[in-house]
């Protein structure tokens, strides 16, 4: 635990212009963003898609291998696409570098390095590098999916505090459950 808070903390630090530049893009585009990653990152992207649209950015989650069998259709020129991967070299990602380009997709790559074919060919690459992973062999996407987790969270609020989304508007997007309920229910 406390090599993920650590890793978590040190993000305060490397929030900057790259980030202010994400956001700028994100703001400005006309489309939706259309996250995607690979694997653990992956499960990420999915939970970022869905914090992005349950806060008032329009955005959803493609698997970037059914993307090369049909779900390429889902993804405008206009879209933002989210890129997760912490290598910055996963090859269902890379493969999708050549389509973005000739859409003329921006592109924002939540990477740990700055070095790789996602970074080279973004528009915007937020620090998601960490020391180490917490697993004990160093290997298991443990630290590095946290901290990816946590920047897609930075940029939902960040988007939403800049959108004035209000109370109101998240209720209509959580109509159930107990938050749902609480947000909804008039006395």
């Amino acid at each position: 635990i406390r090599i993920e808070a650590d890793a978590v903390s040190s993000l305060v630090d490397r929030i900057g212009v790259s980030f202010t530049k994400a956001v700028d893009i994100i703001q400005s585009a006309t489309g939706r963003v259309v996250v995607v990653g690979m694997g653990k990152s992956g499960s990420i992207a999915k939970k970022i898609a869905a914090t992005l649209s349950s806060t008032g950015t329009t955005s959803f989650f493609v698997h970037p291998a059914e993307a090369f069998h049909g779900d390429l259709g889902m993804i405008h020129a206009n879209d933002v696409i989210l890129m997760i991967s912490y290598s910055g070299e996963t090859e269902e990602l890379v493969r999708l570098l050549t389509f973005m380009k000739y859409q003329g997709n921006k592109i924002i790559a939540i990477t740990g390095r700055f070095d790789s074919s996602i970074a080279r060919n973004a528009h915007a690459v937020l620090d998601a590098s960490v020391a180490r992973e917490a697993c004990s062999n160093n290997l298991a996407p443990t630290t590095s999916t946290t901290v990816a987790l946590v920047l897609g969270d930075a940029l939902a609020v960040t988007l939403s505090t800049l959108k004035n989304f209000q109370e109101e508007d998240f209720a209509r997007f959580h109509p159930g459950g107990n938050l749902g309920r609480r947000l909804l229910t008039k006395v």
